[in-house]
C-alpha cells in the first residue's frame, strides 16, 4: 500500500477513535450521524460500501469482508464497521454480491401448499435449522399444479439461490431437469417411495400404509372404508393408499367403500363424507382418512349421531397435527415427522452450501424417517393388544 494511502488511512483510525467518545459516526474527517450522511448524497441514492467506509474510516475492502464474513479482521475494526453499518440502516447488496459466487443466500423453498396444517411445521423446522445462519429461506407455493411448480422453481433458481428444498418426488420433466442442472444442493422431502434427484428425507408412504393396515386388523376390524383426496393430485396420500390396500390384501381383506374429494382438507368435509358413506355402506365397521383434518369431522360427526367410538366404528387419520388434541376423543393417527423432516433437509443443505464454499466432495444423502402410530381413543379396542 503507497506511503500517503497508509497515512491517510491512519488518519481517519485516529479521528474515528477520537469521535468514538461522543458516540458518532465518522465520515471522513467530520463526524456524523445517518441523517446527516443522508444529506450529503443524492436524496433517492442507496447506501453504498463507500457511505459505510466513509462512516467508520476504513476500507471498502475491509467493510465488504466484515459484511460478509470473510477474511482476517480485527474484533475492534470489525465492531467498528458493523456499528455504522447498523447506524446508517445500510443492506448489502446481495446481487452485486453474488456475480463472483454466482448464488445468494437464499434457500427456495418449494411446497404445494399452506392452506393445512402440514407444511407450516416442516417451514418452521427449516428455519429453526437457518437460524443465525446467513441462509434465508424464501418460500413459493404449486398448489399441487406440476405446471405451476415448473414456473415457480424457474423463478426462485433465477435468482440462483444457495439451495433448494422441494416437496415429493414426482415432478414434470422440465422441473426435473432444472433441478438435476441447477449445480446447487437439492433435497426432495415428505417421500422417500421413489428415486430423488439429488437427496431426500421424508418417510415411506407406502409402509405408513401398511403399517396403519396392520394396526387396524389387530384391533379385530375387518369393514372398511377410505376417505381421502383425489389421488392424481396428491402422490404421497397415493402411495398411502396403496400400502394401505397391499396391507389389507396380505389378510385377505378388501376396502368395502371408498370416497375422494378435491379441496382442502377441512372438518366440513370430514362431516359430509363420513355422513355419505355410513348412508351408504352402514355395516361399515372402521374409517381410514388419509389425513387428520378430515378424521376430525368425520369423528365429530359420528359423535353426535351417538355412534360408540371405537366399539362400533373405529377411526384413524393420518399427519399427527397437533391442533386436534384439544377436541373431546383423541383421533388415532400417525406422526409423520414434519418438522424433524424439515431441519434435516435445512443441515443438509446448510452443510453442503459450505462444502460448495471449500470446492470439498459431497455425496447425496438419502433419509427415511419412522413414523409411530399414536392409538389415541379411536383405535384400540378393549381386550385387544
Amino acid at each position: 500500500m503507497p506511503a500517503r494511502r497508509f497515512t491517510v488511512l491512519l488518519a481517519h483510525e485516529l479521528a474515528w477513535f477520537r469521535q468514538c467518545l461522543i458516540g458518532r459516526p465518522f465520515v471522513g474527517y467530520q463526524c456524523a450521524t445517518g441523517q446527516e450522511l443522508a444529506v450529503t448524497r443524492p436524496k433517492h441514492r442507496p447506501l453504498t460500501l463507500r457511505d459505510v467506509s466513509e462512516a467508520c474510516g476504513v476500507s471498502e475492502m475491509t467493510v465488504s469482508r466484515v459484511l460478509r464474513n470473510r477474511g482476517d479482521v480485527s474484533a475492534a475494526t470489525r465492531e467498528k464497521v458493523l456499528a455504522a453499518a447498523k447506524a446508517l440502516g445500510y443492506v448489502p447488496n446481495q446481487i452485486a454480491g453474488s456475480l463472483a459466487s454466482q448464488r445468494v443466500n437464499l434457500v427456495a423453498v418449494v411446497i404445494p401448499s399452506l392452506s393445512n396444517m402440514v407444511f407450516p411445521e416442516v417451514l418452521t423446522g427449516i428455519n429453526r435449522t437457518l437460524d443465525d445462519t446467513p441462509l434465508q429461506p424464501v418460500v413459493g407455493v404449486t398448489d399441487y399444479l406440476p405446471e405451476k411448480e415448473e414456473q415457480v422453481l424457474y423463478e426462485m433458481l433465477s435468482w440462483r439461490p444457495s439451495g433448494v428444498i422441494i416437496a415429493g418426488l414426482e415432478h414434470s420433466d422440465a422441473t426435473r431437469a432444472m433441478l438435476t442442472n441447477a449445480g446447487i444442493p437439492v433435497v426432495e422431502i415428505m417421500d422417500t417411495d421413489g428415486t430423488p434427484v439429488d437427496s431426500m428425507v421424508g418417510i415411506s408412504h407406502r409402509r405408513a400404509g401398511r403399517k396403519m393396515a396392520e394396526a387396524i386388523l389387530k384391533q379385530g376390524f375387518s369393514r372398511i372404508g377410505f376417505l381421502g383426496t383425489k389421488m392424481p393430485l396428491d402422490h404421497r396420500a397415493r402411495k398411502r393408499f396403496e400400502g394401505f390396500t397391499e396391507g389389507l390384501t396380505k389378510a385377505g381383506i378388501e376396502i368395502e367403500d371408498r370416497e375422494f374429494y378435491n379441496g382442502g382438507s377441512a372438518l366440513a368435509k370430514g362431516r359430509e363424507m363420513t355422513q355419505t358413506m355410513l348412508e351408504r355402506s352402514p355395516d361399515l365397521d372402521f374409517l381410514y382418512y388419509s389425513n387428520d383434518m378430515i378424521g376430525a369431522g368425520g369423528m365429530l360427526w359420528l359423535m353426535d349421531q351417538g355412534v360408540d367410538i371405537p366399539g362400533e366404528v373405529g377411526l384413524a387419520g393420518f399427519n399427527g397435527v397437533e391442533l386436534l388434541e384439544g377436541l373431546p376423543r383423541q383421533l388415532a393417527t400417525m406422526d409423520a415427522c414434519r418438522a424433524e423432516i424439515g431441519e434435516k433437509a435445512a443441515q443438509i443443505i446448510l452443510d453442503r452450501s459450505a462444502a460448495l464454499d471449500t470446492e470439498d466432495s459431497f455425496e447425496p444423502e438419502h433419509i427415511t424417517l419412522a413414523p409411530k402410530i399414536s392409538y389415541g381413543q379411536t383405535l384400540r379396542r378393549h381386550g385387544q393388544g
